[in-house]
């Protein structure tokens, strides 16, 4: 339960849970540790957060290992606090983990501080310079299938999946070869309209083509995430929920996008990426923007 609710990102619901699980006097292992800390950084709470980190082996007797250490780094980054986070790695009592660092190093990348980013990506190179794509190496933050391997990553195109009506239905970016293809646009140019007026801009920042504006709008509008919607709409009951499952991770204006989709039209969105489920619900998301 620790670990799904983790997933899910509904960060309340566990630390409650794991508050009773600790009122019952059973003792947590590690595994569930990792989840709590999960759950503060969705919360953006660092204070709790290390005094769970240090309880655990001051009242249970865990040695953290190293994913608990990426935990509390992205915990602590997670909210922009990057010169903590790289204080708390010079810290540890081992050797940081190439993880450790490609994990500030794209935290840097998301909150701006494209110095401290280059100086833990040249550190990751020097662990291990297979970790680093051309999109690491540019100074971007990387769009990846966390549990994926890298060989299947290179394969894999990006694609989104849709079960309707008992038939699944698959979706890649850019995608025209459905049969309502023109019906599913027409939709989410409606809908681009309506996010407008609502205040929504697009985020032109995560096309990565060397193109114009209007050409980089129009590539955000072909992500498969808002086509498998799209088509949700289209061919699902009014008001029920639309299931999605991709295989990589939903960029920051998709995010912004179906959060905004599903106030519009009263619908719940449950998209399962390659690294959390995101319940889109209201205007709001389960992940409270953690993404």
């Amino acid at each position: 339960m620790i670990t799904q609710l983790a997933k899910n990102g509904f960060a309340e619901d566990l630390i409650d849970l794991f508050t009773q699980f600790k009122s019952l006097g059973l003792k947590p292992d590690g595994q569930m540790f990792i989840g709590v800390l999960s759950a503060c950084s969705v919360l953006g709470d660092i204070d709790e957060g290390m005094l769970h980190f240090e309880s655990m082996s001051r009242d249970y007797g865990i040695i953290p290992s190293m994913a608990h250490f990426v935990s509390v780094v992205d915990m602590i980054g997670n909210i922009g606090h990057l010169d903590e986070a790289f204080e708390f790695i010079e810290k540890m009592p081992m050797e940081p983990s190439p993880n450790i660092w490609e994990t500030l190093m794209n935290l840097c990348r998301v909150h701006g501080n494209i110095g401290l980013g280059d100086r833990c990506a040249e550190l990751v190179e020097q662990l291990d310079s297979s970790r680093l794509s051309d999109q690491s190496k540019a100074g971007l933050v990387p769009a990846k299938a966390s549990d994926l391997t890298k060989e299947k990553e290179k394969k894999l195109a990006r694609k989104s999946l849709l079960e309707v009506r008992s038939r699944v239905h698959e979706y890649r970016a850019g995608d025209t070869s459905h049969p309502e293809n023109d019906k599913i646009y027409a939709l989410l140019r409606g809908l681009k309209s309506q996010m407008k007026e609502a205040g929504y801009i697009p985020e032109t920042k995560f096309v990565l083509h060397d193109i114009d504006q209007e050409g980089k709008e129009e590539a955000l509008l072909a992500h498969s995430d808002r086509l498998v919607v799209a088509y949700g709409l289209l061919s699902s009951s009014a008001r029920s929920p639309i299931r999605v499952i991709k295989n990589l991770r939903v960029c920051g204006d998709c995010h912004t996008t179906l959060k905004i989709i599903s106030k519009l039209v009263g619908r719940e969105l449950i998209i399962r990426d390659a690294k959390r489920f995101h319940h889109f619900k209201d205007g709001l998301c389960s992940c409270q923007d953690y993404w």
